[in-house]
């Protein structure tokens, strides 16, 4: 499945870009790992690395990592850079579900 694919999904899709070498992203990977558990089936998670996948991140105008985008249908609902509590990631997708 394509990036564009997966985000025109009718579930959530949490698209995380990140870079290795990111202190923050380090921070924040268990975060979403935690989330994944959390969420199960009911949203997609994805990592996007900046470094890897450039044509995503200049379409998604990525200037910072670590940086959360949530998407459904193929629309942007949230997006917020640096480190993003679970407790309100875990709200915003389900008030999105």
């Amino acid at each position: 499945m394509t990036f564009q694919e997966t985000i025109n999904q009718d579930k959530p899709v949490l698209v995380d870009f990140f870079a290795e070498w990111c202190g923050p992203w380090k921070m924040m990977s268990p975060l979403l790992e935690e989330l994944k558990q959390r969420i199960g089936d009911e949203a997609s998670i994805i990592n996007i690395d900046v470094d890897n996948n450039p044509q995503a991140t200049t379409t998604h105008k990525v200037r910072s990592v670590p940086t959360l985008i949530l998407f459904k249908n193929g629309k942007q609902l949230w997006r917020q850079s640096g480190i993003v509590p679970v407790n309100e990631l875990e709200r915003l997708i389900k008030e999105n579900i």
